[in-house]
């Protein structure tokens, strides 16, 4: 665990006492901080108070003699409202900071010279975390990986000169971290998502934007330029004099990283060389992986790492669970959970991976439905719907792709599986890629695709997939 020391002999109310927020008001407390904490829900404060929080309505505190409101990140701070906790800190004219910014305090405070690398994106950014944090290991580094990818920052162990912080940031974490600088910040894409907590899409690409425009002076910013957002923000940091590395996965660059024909090539200063193959490499299927590893390497290249350091780091990763797990086999058929892609575009990066598609979708719907995925119906050979989205995916998809309203999702891997059987096709495949939250029938995604791998490893015969 992190001590956070920087606010030692003061109070700090931390509201939000889900993970991140317990991690939150320990480390303030091992760090010295006066702390009161609250939830909306009486038994996670129930929880908090056994795990030696001190708890106690924020409603009723003297807000002024509070140096700080922790606010944990899935708590609203501007849309669609915000909560009661952040008015009445604002009124008493409180900061409001998230554990990133208690972490970014800590670090500058204590060793400010410690590996910081920030990650974020719309798409990509946990298996861009994970493969970072790879490659580090791989190369005898000591990574801590976390944020938003699982582990709270502040249960991670100390910043220091030797140890590389890997972090995952999600646009909520960004916005409760004003001081955010990392020695390596990375933003690999930028589309539509999460409008109901930043308003609009330029609230929203602002927010991202925030982390590669904070780096170090010595530092480098990681941007994928394959979307209109991330070439303006790239511009705008070059422009404000921090060091930019450009990288795609669609086009070569004059100066960046970039991949071509599965190689990931290296182009600066006019030179031109070869970092690492994907060709081959299971984990890192499609052009959105391709993105991802890029993005990975150009990070890595930034901290040091040799390209063949690289190269044999890839080779070696697994990827992560739910994006992209290839969780079992039955025959010709592949089963893939994709639980993680929560909006179209991210299902679209799946759907173009494989040919012959039994796709699952559905769940809690996010604006704009489906419609953007038509180039890849023709790759569909039939849908099975679940959730609330299901009727109006359904009205969206009619006289293109056969499909079914399966409603639960034991009941569309029962029919995919099946259809799939009967398939001549050489790899028939069915598909878990949402295009939705999961909110309305799983508590997070990760659950909606736990549910889903032991739904097809209990079909019979089928065996894990290589």
């Amino acid at each position: 665990m992190i001590r956070a020391t920087t606010f030692a002999g003061k109070r700090v109310a931390v509201f939000g006492l889900g993970g991140s927020g317990l991690a939150s008001a320990s480390a303030l407390l091992a760090g010295g901080a006066d702390v009161i904490g609250w939830d909306d829900a009486p038994d996670v404060i129930a929880k908090a108070t056994s795990a030696g929080v001190p708890t106690a309505d924020l409603h009723d505190t003297d807000w002024s003699r509070n140096a700080a409101l922790v606010l944990a990140p899935g708590v609203p701070l501007t849309h669609p409202a915000p909560h009661w906790s952040v008015n009445l800190a604002r009124a008493a004219a409180v900061e409001v900071i998230g554990d990133v910014e208690l972490f970014c305090r800590e670090r500058r405070h204590g060793t400010p010279e410690a590996p910081l690398v920030a990650i974020t994106g719309t798409n990509g950014k946990s298996t861009t975390t994970a493969l970072v944090a790879h490659l580090l290991r791989c190369a005898g580094c000591d990574a801590q990986v976390g944020g938003n990818i699982g582990t709270p920052i502040l249960s991670l162990e100390p910043p220091g000169p030797a140890r590389v912080h890997v972090i995952e940031v999600s646009s909520y974490q960004i916005d409760l971290a004003p001081t955010l600088d990392p020695s390596v910040g990375v933003l690999i894409n930028v589309s539509e998502d999460h409008l109901d907590r930043h308003g609009t899409m330029q609230a929203y690409a602002a927010v991202k934007e925030r982390l590669v425009a904070g780096v170090q002076d010595e530092g480098a910013a990681i941007i994928g330029v394959d979307d209109e957002w991330c070439v303006a923000a790239a511009d705008r940091i070059a422009s404000a004099g921090k060091r930019v590395v450009r990288v795609s996965a669609r086009h070569a660059l004059p100066d960046g990283v970039y991949v071509e024909d599965e190689i990931i090539m290296e182009a600066a200063a006019g030179s031109l060389r070869r970092v690492a193959r994907l060709g081959g490499i299971g984990s890192l299927r499609g052009v959105h992986n391709a993105q991802n590893a890029a993005c990975a390497a150009a990070a890595a290249l930034a901290l040091g790492l040799t390209a063949a350091a690289i190269e044999q780091g890839l080779i070696s990763f697994p990827g992560l669970a739910h994006r992209m797990e290839q969780v079992g086999r039955k025959g010709r058929v592949l089963f893939v959970n994709d639980s993680k892609a929560t909006n179209a575009d991210s299902a679209a990066q799946a759907l173009a991976c494989f040919s012959t598609i039994y796709w699952i979708a559905g769940g809690k719907p996010k604006s704009g439905g489906i419609a953007s995925l038509a180039p890849f119906f023709r790759r569909m050979c039939k849908a099975y719907f679940i959730g609330e989205a299901a009727p109006d995916f359904a009205r969206q998809i009619d006289g293109k792709v056969p499909y079914v309203i399966a409603g639960t999702l034991d009941r569309a891997v029962d029919l995919a599986a099946r259809d799939a059987e009967a398939s001549d096709a050489q790899e028939p495949v069915v598909l878990l890629s949402p295009a939705c939250a999961s909110f309305d029938q799983y508590r997070n995604f990760e659950l909606r695709g736990d549910a889903f791998r032991a739904l097809v490893q209990a079909i019979p015969g089928v065996a894990l997939a290589s």
